[in-house]
């Protein structure tokens, strides 16, 4: 356990609180699977890491907890949350009925500003896949969708994608780096980028529906290779 909290984020160059910036870099180790799911947590250990306090650690644990990725035991222990197919799943429903109604208002009202920078994160992509820097085109695939919430022009939009995708955003970490997967993803991105070009609001949800659907088929096989990962029905 000690040598996976050497890896966390230096809380010297994040900005907040010190709760605050402890929150983020145990979030940060979680969705990325420094800690994998069914990690133990160990406040102590946590502190000396990072050269904190238990009171900015247990304000982090809580806010943990309270988004699902932590399971907190009472005097016993605080464990990285397994995953749950049914969670999800249910993940997955939300998040495909937020971003089809999302790319159906931003391709009927882009601006060819909006659609600059949608090309140029699909172009950053391509060149990513190239050259084979996957964890930074992960980061490019999740701004794509970022963008698209953001142009709807609902402030709050985001940060509801944010909470419902948070569960998918750390099992989809278990498929990467698939081959051949990220070249199809640009594929995907680009038919729905196409859909917004043409400003045509069928196609794009329909684009968009083909692109989020691929996941669950792609993590299903993972639920018997990583059983440790994954909560017993």
């Amino acid at each position: 356990m000690s040598e996976d909290i050497k890896m966390l984020t230096d809380i010297e160059s994040l900005s907040g609180s010190l709760a605050q910036r402890v929150y983020q870099s145990l979030r940060e180790a979680i969705l990325s699977m420094v800690y994998p799911p069914g990690s133990v947590l160990k406040k102590n250990v946590i502190c000396e890491q990072l050269g904190v306090s238990r009171s900015p650690v247990a304000e982090a644990i809580a806010r943990l907890a309270a988004e699902g990725l932590v399971d907190v035991i009472p005097q016993s222990a605080t464990r990285v949350s397994c995953f749950s197919m049914d969670e999800i799943r249910e993940a997955s429903f939300l998040r495909e009925a937020l971003e089809c109604a999302a790319v159906e208002r931003v391709a009927v009202q882009r601006s060819d500003e909006q659609l600059a920078k949608l090309t140029r994160n699909v172009r950053l992509q391509e060149m990513l896949v190239e050259d084979r820097d996957y964890a930074e085109f992960y980061k490019a695939d999740e701004e794509f969708h970022g963008l698209i919430m953001e142009f709807t022009g609902f402030p709050g939009v985001s940060s509801v994608a944010a909470t419902v995708s948070l569960q998918l955003k750390r099992v989809r970490m278990l498929l990467l780096p698939e081959e051949g997967r990220p070249a199809e993803t640009i594929r995907e991105h680009r038919a729905i980028l196409d859909a917004i070009r043409d400003q045509d609001p069928a196609a794009a949800q329909t684009a968009m529906k083909a692109h989020l659907r691929m996941l669950i088929p792609r993590l299903l096989p993972l639920e018997k290779e990583h059983a440790e990962y994954f909560r017993s029905r």
